[in-house]
């Protein structure tokens, strides 16, 4: 098992730029199975994640033709069931949900895999297919969909979960007549997904709302499509200089996406600075959380876009030992999310638990070198921040998580002056 081993104290200079979307460029590749035509992906992130989207497609029958950077995916699914071992490996697996039934009439799902950070129901996702014609039969390791013909309906999401709003736009493209999604998740990546299906062939209004009406088209044909660079990474980015005491400037940032993100870091006493398509945080030696009217403690809660990305609570609520004041993270949608506060605790943070979903940061608070264990993507990059910015010299395990969201993240922050190195 590899691990990282980082020396604290050390501050960073120069430019960055973010990986392209994780989490655009798993629904597209799933989406590129809509078609027998070829879809080239630009811009996708080597990372794990990537890879075994791009092995689920080909192991159902796709022709995949890889490139630095890029994938060409032509062929459509060939085969209605998912291999157990590459699903299991990631929860993105359920995306393939809606091509595959919109292609073949059915499709075979084991358990999808993923990070382990609470509950995380699938619901959503069939009731959306059951209401365009699907019927489920939910077995112990897998769920099976059979549609006959799928057809345009009014669908109303329980929730207004990305994926499942991914899975429902993918499946209604091609379903004849007019689909209408309320309660539509619409993040930066769930529009990516609707522009590049409308660059296929698709019929979409709405793009950027929470409705979006589809009009079913026969068939849909290839493009070449670039996958827009990943706000989280950015976030995370924010959170490394704000930690580090840098100066760093983040090139290609989309700051459109951005705005919430901002705001929530200025609350920690963040500053950043738009500078046409890039970012740059300047220097800061001292950060002061911005109290609520009255002095009274501010919250940060993620929510649904526009909202704060639950993505970046844990970078978040890193940066807030660091901040002099007091704020309570509310992560009210998992409730294994701030478990790996206990590892902050450890290095030295002043965080009380109040229970799985509310913390309490008081900072700011020096932070001690410690062996570590990454959890999950977002809680492995927050506790490489923490290291990065002990006394001392950390080790952090399984840093295959990390490896999961980030790509080459070592390389890259030596190249800003981070003292990181991998060790296998």
């Amino acid at each position: 098992m590899a691990k990282f081993i980082v020396e604290g104290g050390t501050r960073l200079s120069g430019e960055i730029t973010p990986s392209g979307n994780k989490n655009a460029a798993l629904p597209l590749i799933a989406a590129a199975l809509l078609t027998d035509e070829p879809v080239t992906l630009q811009n996708l992130p080597a990372i794990r994640d990537v890879e075994v989207m791009l092995d689920i497609a080909e192991n159902v029958g796709a022709t995949i033709e890889r490139k630095d950077h890029s994938a060409t995916i032509s062929g459509g699914p060939q085969r209605s069931a998912l291999d157990p071992k590459l699903a299991g490996e990631i929860r993105a697996s359920l995306l393939f949900a809606g091509p595959i039934l919109a292609r073949c009439g059915k499709v075979s799902l084991p358990r999808p895999g993923g990070d382990i950070i609470g509950r995380r129901r699938v619901d959503t996702h069939f009731l959306a297919l059951a209401a365009l014609g699907a019927d489920l039969s939910a077995e112990p390791r897998e769920y099976r969909l059979v549609a006959e013909r799928l057809a345009g309906t009014d669908i109303v999401m329980d929730e207004a979960s990305v994926t499942a709003t991914e899975n429902a736009l993918m499946s209604s493209v091609l379903a004849p007549g007019r689909t209408v999604i309320h309660n539509a998740a619409s993040e930066p990546h769930v529009q990516e997904l609707a522009r590049c299906l409308l660059a296929m062939g698709a019929r979409i209004d709405g793009i950027g709302t929470n409705t979006l009406a589809i009009d079913g088209v026969s068939a849909l044909h290839g493009t070449t499509h670039r996958v827009s660079s990943d706000h989280m990474e950015v976030g995370s980015f924010i959170g490394l200089a704000a930690i580090t005491e840098s100066e760093l400037t983040i090139k290609d940032a989309v700051p459109e996406h951005l705005r919430m993100t901002r705001l929530v870091f200025e609350r920690l006493g963040v500053k950043t600075e738009p500078h046409g398509a890039d970012l740059r945080v300047p220097k800061q030696d001292h950060y002061v959380i911005q109290p609520d009217l009255g002095g009274a403690v501010p919250e940060i809660k993620p929510l649904p876009w526009p909202g704060f990305p639950t993505d970046l609570t844990s970078v978040a609520t890193v940066v807030a030992t660091q901040s002099e004041g007091i704020v309570l993270i509310h992560e009210w949608m998992f409730e294994g999310r701030l478990y790996f506060v206990d590892a902050l605790k450890q290095m030295g943070a002043r965080i009380v638990l109040c229970d799985p979903h509310r913390a309490v940061v008081v900072g700011p608070a020096q932070l001690y070198a410690d062996e570590l264990r990454s959890p999950d993507i977002r809680a492995g990059m927050a506790l490489l921040l923490a290291a990065l910015a002990a006394k001392g010299t950390s080790v952090i395990n399984n840093i295959e998580q990390i490896d999961r969201g980030y790509e080459r993240l070592d390389e890259r922050l030596r190249g800003l002056g981070a003292k990181i190195e991998r060790v296998v």
